[in-house]
């Protein structure tokens, strides 16, 4: 088993173009830390259980237990499998934490692909983020606008802008990035892994532009 490693900042596109990716090859896995999370708490696994406390507490879900559902993931599955891991690792310790589960597992690291965008375009591509709130789908007034202005495609939800989509949040958003993803950037290209995408221009060229650095 492989893992690649997307990392870019709030707005890069990271979800979309692994999803385009893994639409195109079946033998991609897109695994988004949020959802690994929400999934391992939601089928009350040991450590989903163990997060679910954390997170009612308002702490903090510590690194090892998320690297622990990455290994339970991996576990179960079987045949010829690329993982693309969005979200996880955030910071040069977790990037610690995350080399020795693969090794545990008996996976490689192929690739850390960072799709580089300035920071200005991020703020005008959240800016016109959208969300279902009932069904969990993600839209673009320009880039992904649904059918139907404000209005779910499959559910047919009104769409919400989420909490993390307000300007305030998103500089943060932005300042956080910069200050604990940089460094994580500068950690992974002195291994020789890290590949630079431009991350601007229509997803499907994006895409392609992956698809060649991981080749």
């Amino acid at each position: 088993m492989n893992v690649v490693i997307l990392l870019g900042g709030p707005g890069s596109g990271k979800g979309t173009i692994a999803g385009r990716l893994v639409a195109a090859d079946p033998t991609l896995r897109h695994v988004s830390s949020g959802d690994l999370l929400r999934d391992a708490v939601k089928r009350q696994t040991a450590a989903g259980v163990e997060a679910d406390g954390y997170m009612k507490r308002g702490e903090l879900v510590p690194d090892a237990i998320i690297a622990r559902m990455i290994a339970d993931l991996m576990a179960g599955i079987a045949g010829p499998c690329t993982l693309l891991l969005d979200g996880f690792p955030r910071t040069v310790a977790q990037a610690g934490i995350l080399d020795g589960t693969i090794a545990g597992c008996g996976a490689s690291l192929a690739a850390v692909v960072l799709l580089e965008v300035a920071d200005e375009i991020l703020v005008d591509r959240i800016a016109g983020r959208r969300a279902c709130p009932g069904c969990g789908a993600g839209y673009h007034v320009t880039n992904i606008p649904p059918r139907v202005a404000g209005r779910c495609d499959a559910c047919g939800s009104a769409l919400t802008v989420r909490k993390d989509d307000n300007p305030e949040t998103v500089k943060h958003r932005l300042a956080v990035y910069q200050a604990q993803t940089v460094p994580l950037i500068e950690f992974y290209e002195a291994r020789g892994a890290l590949r630079r995408v431009p991350g601007i221009g229509p997803i499907d060229e994006i895409a392609e532009r992956v698809r060649r650095a991981l080749s």
